[in-house]
């Protein structure tokens, strides 16, 4: 037998308590080994701190217990945006590591025959359900991942009757450190500056993409994600999931509601049957933890599919946020005994719990959701392709075949409702095992407004209406010949002798122009806001089929404008308020083609903007404060009056000498209007206003490549009215505008312009969120065309 030498190791402090740094703007770090002195030993926004383990520590630590615990199997199963191993482990009992691929396939089994697999679950108990606790997403939220380690340790080691139990009966998989690059840096977001716990729609991010390939993988039963810090009740401390309303509708909320207020509270018994072995009052006093269902009427939702548990729970799983009240040894523990609790009540119940997991897929595959209303799930959705540029399709379609969902494609022409279809049209028919996610991605989404008093977060996410691409409602049977799609490649062409056309399509059309002018191919704009090339030198052609778009022979435009590399700045949000504000417009830009270089406001108003051509404010207004500046935001802003004088005058310098300035969202149009860029009135919706909405768009350079009547999508929205001479570029519609979301009292906005450019100098206002989290790819090209014009 091995040793259990290792037992207790990670319970003891690793490192002395020393006051913690703020690293968010230090330069991005690219080492799969980290020095400890290079590492945040807390955050400024966490008013209590603990010797939590650091990363550094913990790839080691994992090694060892792998190699001293026959139960354990770990893996470097990816790396984060700042290049740091991403570790699964996975521990059961040992006669069951060698049958992983036996166990996934029964998984998989519940999604392809899932009657037979109901039949065999109530025909046998003996069998293992897949649990998945997930570390510390958030990377200040350090007791995530300390809880995980012990969790490795006792179920790596020990042998107690409830961990015998729980093993017999489970196979445990640890995401140990979701968010390596904050907890490095000691920020909430990744390297990349993006939440990751609202990446889960778009995927944009490697480490979101790591934990969709550990759910799809394994379809957990149960899914534990560990936060801090909620406190909110004096004797209820920490939060525990479920939520309140409004609930996804794409869920198969019955099924989920069955099982989960009594697991929470099962998590809840254990944690405050334990009370007695906590050191502070705030913990040996609970009587409870807070529920938002139970306890709550609405502000903490499970709505958008963004969140990790909610993702997880459209592949069958029973998730969880569970939220510590404290960043202490004792908020660990918390989180400890709450997964304790959650495995010892999946443990009795897992018979059961499985069967109704396992009716989800059942109900998708049979077309037969009893708890919907008729019709609210169409037959199918066709995707038609567009022969020229199909990139944003594809791109949908690889989305959707990454996350488990069923693609065909058409072997023929086929006619739908009256419409006729070519062969190669994408089809996603939603009699299939994951319908809800199928459908939460592709429908169009609702106005939930007077649903609710308040969200927590967005409302509306289509990918058709915010990617770009048509997918079809198909209500009636649909007659295709069709074959299964395993994945999609881009293929473009180059066809013809030229000259040639590069229609503004979409991103990748965009990028591949930036792409041809870096390597020196002269590239025209006409007045029609596309692009032309009088050739393409042989060396540069890979690019163009690289790129997947089909380009072909056109002639050039008497009237057009040589365009060249732009060297574009944008004002970095270092991290306000645990947020990079910014960080969702520059991986636009450079999805786009861009060279993007990062300025701080502070660097700013110190050396001005002499070496750029565009000036790009996508964020918070708070960047400039001087004044009442909050504790933890002081390395991020401008911090005294001085350097707001001299950022302003750097600014308004760069202005009149001809630079391009553009200004993105509230925030962006908010520090406008304080800089003197404009003398616009600018208004604001409610913090949690957002959504999809109707934009009607005049003529102008900024607005090609899009129709007269098209979408757009706000977040804390912005309009402009008192516009004097500036030109609206586009507008709400009139009337009723608003599509999907969440906006009281939108009605404040109809017919009023959310896009305008002064006369008098190179300032552009959108008000459209043009980057949001990388995920509106249909807006992107606003920043191009702003730039390019």
């Amino acid at each position: 037998m091995k040793k259990q030498w290792f037992a207790g190791v990670l319970s003891v402090s690793l490192l002395t308590s020393t006051p913690y740094a703020v690293t968010a703007e230090a330069p991005q770090k690219h080492w799969e080994n980290v020095n400890v002195s290079e590492e945040a030993d807390g955050s400024p926004f966490n008013s209590e701190h603990y010797d939590f383990v650091k990363y550094s520590k913990i790839g080691e630590k994992l090694k060892q217990v792998d190699k001293a615990s026959d139960r354990v199997s770990l893996e470097v199963t990816g790396k984060s945006a700042d290049g740091y191993p991403l570790y699964a482990l996975t521990i059961s009992n040992p006669e069951d590591k060698g049958k992983y691929g036996h166990y996934k396939k029964l998984r998989k089994q519940m999604i392809k025959n899932p009657e037979k697999a109901q039949r065999w679950v109530a025909e046998n108990s003996d069998f293992k359900v897949p649990v998945m606790i997930n570390g510390s997403i958030h990377g200040t939220e350090y007791i995530g991942s300390d809880a995980v380690l012990q969790l490795i340790e006792r179920f790596a080691f020990e042998n107690d009757e409830t961990t015998k139990e729980i093993l017999a009966n489970n196979i445990l998989i640890f995401n140990v450190v979701a968010n390596p690059d904050g907890r490095v840096d000691g920020t909430r977001f990744n390297g990349e500056g993006i939440d990751l716990n609202r990446d889960f729609i778009t995927q944009s991010q490697p480490e979101t993409k790591q934990t969709v390939d550990l759910i799809t993988e394994w379809n957990p039963m149960v899914f534990l994600d560990l936060h801090g810090y909620v406190n909110w009740l004096e004797d209820k401390p920490g939060l525990i999931e479920p939520c309140t309303p409004p609930h996804n509708p794409n869920y198969e909320y019955d099924l989920f509601s069955k099982w989960a207020l009594d697991q929470a509270e099962a998590m809840e018994a254990e944690i405050v049957g334990n009370k007695a072995a906590y050191k502070s009052e705030t913990y040996q006093n609970m009587t409870g933890t807070y529920i938002p269902q139970r306890d709550d009427s609405a502000g903490w939702d499970d709505y958008p599919p963004i969140f990790t548990p909610m993702y997880a729970m459209y592949h069958g799983a029973y998730g969880y946020t569970l939220e510590a009240p404290t960043n202490t040894w004792d908020g660990v523990k918390w989180a400890n005994d709450a997964v304790m609790g959650a495995l010892k009540f999946s443990t009795e119940n897992k018979q059961e719990m499985l069967t109704d997991q396992i009716e989800i897929f059942k109900r998708g595959i049979n077309f037969d959701h009893p708890y919907h209303e008729e019709g609210f799930f169409p037959n199918a959705y066709v995707l038609p392709v567009d022969k020229k540029d199909p990139t944003v399709t594809e791109k949908a379609v690889n989305h959707l075949l990454n996350n488990d969902i069923s693609v065909e494609k058409a072997n023929k022409t086929f006619t739908a409702e009256g419409v006729t279809y070519l062969a190669g049209t994408y089809i996603v028919p939603m009699d299939q095992a994951k319908a809800g996610l199928a459908n939460t991605m592709l429908w169009n989404g609702e106005d939930i407004t007077n649903d609710t008093p308040a969200m927590y977060d967005i409302s509306a996410w289509s990918l058709p209406e915010l990617w770009g691409f048509d997918a079809v409602e198909i209500k009636s049977e649909l007659n295709a010949k069709t074959s299964p799609v395993n994945n999609v490649d881009f293929h473009g062409s180059l066809t013809g002798k030229g000259p040639y056309l590069i229609e503004n399509t979409s991103v990748e059309a965009v990028e591949l122009v930036n792409e041809l002018l870096q390597a020196g191919v002269t590239v025209y704009k006409g007045q029609d806001g596309n692009f032309y090339m009088e050739n393409v030198p042989a060396k540069n052609k890979s690019l163009i089929k690289e790129s997947g778009i089909t380009v072909e022979t056109a002639a050039l435009p008497a009237e057009k404008e040589k365009l060249a590399s732009i060297e574009v700045a944008i004002l970095k949000d270092g991290g306000i308020n645990k947020a990079q504000t910014h960080a969702g417009t520059k991986l636009a830009l450079e999805r786009l083609g861009f060279s993007v270089t990062e300025v701080t406001p502070k660097e700013v108003a110190e050396k001005g903007l002499a070496n750029f051509d565009a000036f790009i404010y996508s964020g918070t207004e708070m960047m400039l404060q001087y004044q009442n500046i909050r504790e933890a935001n002081k390395p991020f802003v401008l911090g005294t009056k001085e350097a707001y004088d001299q950022f302003a005058q750097h600014v308004n310098e760069f202005v009149v000498k001809g630079g391009k300035f553009i200004a993105v969202g509230a925030g962006g149009a908010k520090a406008s209007s304080m800089l003197g860029l404009t003398n616009v009135k600018v208004n604001t919706g409610a913090s949690d206003s957002n959504g999809i909405v109707e934009v009607t768009y005049s003529e102008d350079e900024l607005s090609k490549g899009y129709k007269q009547n098209d979408l757009g999508f706000v977040y804390k929205p912005v309009w402009f009215t008192e516009l004097g001479d500036v030109k609206t570029v586009a507008s709400f519609d009139t009337g009723d505008f608003f599509v999907a979301g969440h906006w009281k009292n939108n009605e404040l906005a109809s017919g009023k312009a959310v896009i305008i450019e002064e006369t008098d100098e190179d300032v552009t206002l959108i008000g459209l969120e043009a980057g949001f989290r990388d995920h509106t790819d249909y807006l992107f090209r606003l920043l191009s065309n702003a730039l390019y014009q």
